[in-house]
């Protein structure tokens, strides 16, 4: 059944709730640039999410702990700028929030006013209860993350589906109640069991945003470049490749420096 949308000018944390309270689902990417913010802006996308995946796609680390908030700081602000109507979420790094509810303020604070941001996301649940808080009782809107979080991933050992044991989906679901209680607006559950993304999402009255948590979600988040298949060995069952760039843009630069080489390229009507 297709539900009508109404046209958001601005997308807001209200418009979110809105769209979760009318069925409408929610489109949400990252970006980490301008340019690709840009693009992913008029396309309307509802949320930008600038993650801290940027420490694999844009800086080439192993896991997401190598970023830092001046980095995170940095990737918001270009996208900041290049947005018109998406609403920005910006991740708080590892290390940036989790020890002292002060410096997770400290943290929230810097990115709110240096990058121009709308909201920050934390990754936990009652472990970071007091940071949460702190950084809400500032008026900063606070996105959640629980299920597999990534900023835990030496914790885990694994990038597996989190969440299929009894006591572990009932504390994420205790974890996501006490979230949406003390303020948050949306809550990003990523690769857990279908079945608990549903259970979660109608026990609660924020959005839901999944990633590899099936199709019962509020909404939706990929990595811009996963979609657009620019990391072609990164294959998770979730993902959906809207394009294969890896290879368009690679058959692309072949040809130019074959053309160069070849001294086709430029040729006179391409000079002055």
């Amino acid at each position: 059944m297709s539900v009508s949308k109404k046209e958001y000018k601005r997308v807001t944390v209200k418009s979110l709730v809105d769209m979760k309270q009318q069925g409408e689902k929610i489109s949400m990417l990252t970006a980490y640039d301008y340019s690709m913010a840009k693009i992913v802006d008029a396309a309307k996308v509802d949320v930008i999410l600038v993650g801290d995946s940027a420490s694999n796609v844009m800086a080439g680390h192993e896991t997401t702990l190598p970023i830092t908030l001046d980095q995170m700081i940095y990737h918001a602000s270009s996208v900041i700028r290049a947005v018109n109507r998406a609403l920005v979420v910006v991740d708080l790094p590892f290390g940036s929030y989790q020890s002292d509810p002060k410096e997770a303020l400290r943290s929230a604070i810097r990115i709110m006013k240096e990058s121009g941001a709308h909201a920050v996301k934390l990754e936990g649940g009652v472990e970071i209860k007091e940071s949460v808080k702190r950084i809400l009782n500032a008026g900063i809107p606070v996105m959640g993350h629980l299920g597999l979080t990534p900023q835990s991933i030496y914790k885990f050992g694994t990038y597996t589906v989190r969440a299929k044991e009894e006591e572990e989906a009932e504390k994420l679901l205790e974890d996501a109640k006490m979230l949406e209680k003390i303020g948050c607006f949306s809550i990003v559950l990523e690769k857990i069991p279908a079945a608990l993304t549903k259970k979660v999402s109608e026990s609660i009255s924020i959005p839901t945003i999944g990633i590899g948590g099936g199709r019962y979600a509020d909404g939706q988040v990929l990595v811009i470049h996963d979609l657009l298949g620019m990391t072609h060995e990164f294959n998770p069952r979730f993902l959906r490749r809207y394009m294969n760039l890896y290879e368009e843009m690679s058959d692309a630069i072949s040809r130019y420096v074959s053309d160069v080489k070849s001294l086709d390229f430029p040729s006179k009507e391409e000079q002055n």
